[in-house]
């Protein structure tokens, strides 16, 4: 085994949603994929036994993806389990006495970030986290004097080399896409600024409301659930610069550079809006002013995009579930050809869900004498069965040590930086019509005589 990869994976939460939808899975796909054969403990407080985790672990796996029973059995072989308190120290002098000859865990802290000081505490007192690695879930934080206190617990007891912040998204083969699609294909670079493009739209739009999931969203709203940490780190992907090198930090640098220039919003820059009957979910106050709808509109104080505005919207309880780029270029400096419709201008589209789709929007002419046109859309579509899951990937990743995927601190606070002058009651929440794009008051936002571009479902519609 290669020195630098982890030689165990502890992971805290381990009888909780997150380990039942997401870890236990990735965890199946990295035996299948990558012939993992390190220990596994997970840790929590549930009056468990480990067969008890096994069922757990089977069930999770034939619900999420499929049970492969070879692999399995090579994953229930693999695992342990530690029960108790994370606030109790015999819980970590058991998990220790577990790790046995292990010299650098993995631990993955799938718990609320309100046990992260108890559990990283622990870590350090019994050994554990000597040498090891610690993977952390969002939200990173609840505004910007909040993650500020989560890096200081973290940096406490680990250096920023060995923390990884998990962004789900980040390890979507879409969102990859976006980097790869800018980056090796040379007759982008060359329009890919403010003197060709004239606008970017990015709308990541939920067909469904909070589904029993009001109390957390009480605490989060649109803004700190989605558009703060996926869809900036999105934006980030678009509006980067090439990185320099090969290492992990340079793809993360001209991340962190980029959203640093972005502009923080004020009041005229958001719409947030609520759908009606969101009230009346369970664990939501009756007078409850928390967004499920956001639009905002940023600029980046770049030479590349000084004075194109960027569009971001995300909501729910809207007409479909997609997640989709749309850049907009600029119309050519002189109408050679004499019709009374020029079409629409050029525009790249880039669907990130449904379909993983890539779209050029140009105009050709019509069949005939006359020198006329029609708007046409060439696309490109590419999805395979086999592709890996973001969980999957970014596991693989950090037992690696490869932190090319997930965000570094100073992200996290440029990211907050953005958004912090219009959190909580800073503007007012307009009402909305479920299955709808939103509240009508979001129009207002796009300067382009186009306005909202709303993904199509499926992604490859006319």
């Amino acid at each position: 085994m290669d020195a630098t990869y982890s030689d165990a994976l502890v992971f805290f939460g381990a009888t909780g949603d997150l380990a039942y939808k997401q870890i236990f899975p990735a965890l199946q796909a990295l035996i299948q994929r990558h012939n993992l054969t390190i220990p596994i403990v997970g840790v929590a407080k549930a009056g468990w036994n480990l067969d008890q985790l096994k069922a757990r672990a089977r069930d999770s796996v034939t619900t999420h993806g499929g049970l492969d029973e070879t692999a399995f059995a090579k994953l229930s072989a693999l695992l342990q389990y530690v029960d108790g308190d994370y606030r109790d120290p015999a819980t970590f002098t058991q998990l220790r006495q577990v790790l046995g000859n292990a010299q650098r865990p993995l631990h993955y802290l799938a718990i609320p970030p309100s046990m992260f000081a108890a559990v990283a505490e622990g870590l350090a007192k019994s050994g554990c986290s000597k040498n090891a690695r610690v993977v952390v879930e969002k939200p990173f934080g609840r505004d910007l004097a909040s993650a500020r206190e989560l890096d200081a617990i973290l940096d406490e007891f680990f250096p920023e080399d060995a923390i990884f912040r998990i962004d789900h998204f980040l390890g979507k083969e879409p969102v990859q896409n976006i980097l790869y699609t800018r980056f090796a294909n040379r007759f982008l670079e060359p329009l890919w600024n403010r003197a060709h493009i004239r606008s970017v739209q990015v709308t990541m739009a939920e067909n469904f409301g909070v589904q029993g999931r009001g109390r957390f969203y009480e605490e989060a709203g649109a803004i700190r659930d989605v558009i703060q940490n996926h869809l900036f780190q999105v934006l980030a992907c678009l509006a980067m610069d090439p990185p320099t090198g090969e290492e992990y930090d340079a793809i993360r640098d001209e991340k962190a550079r980029i959203l640093k220039a972005v502009r923080p919003l004020t009041p005229p820059d958001i719409v947030r809006g609520q759908f009606k009957g969101y009230k009346q979910e369970e664990g939501v106050a009756p007078d409850s002013r928390v967004e499920t709808y956001a639009a905002i509109r940023l600029f980046i104080d770049t030479w590349r995009w000084a004075g194109v505005p960027f569009y971001i919207r995300a909501g729910k309880s809207m007409p479909v579930t997609a997640t989709e780029v749309n850049v907009t270029f600029k119309r050519p400096p002189l109408e050679v050809f004499d019709e009374t419709d020029h079409g629409s201008p050029n525009r790249l589209r880039l669907c990130l869900s449904p379909e993983v789709v890539i779209g050029l929007c140009m105009r050709v002419k019509l069949p005939g004498e006359h020198l006329d046109g029609e708007d046409v859309e060439l696309i490109a579509k590419h999805q395979r069965a086999d592709e890996m899951a973001p969980y999957e990937r970014l596991l693989a990743d950090a037992l690696r040590g490869d932190q090319a995927l997930f965000a570094r601190e100073d992200q996290i606070e440029a990211q907050w930086k953005i958004v912090e002058p219009v959190l909580g009651d800073a503007t007012p929440v307009h009402e909305y019509e479920q299955n709808t794009w939103g509240p009508p008051e979001a129009a207002s936002l796009v300067q382009d005589p186009a306005g909202w571009l709303n993904p199509r479902v499926p992604a490859i519609s006319p």
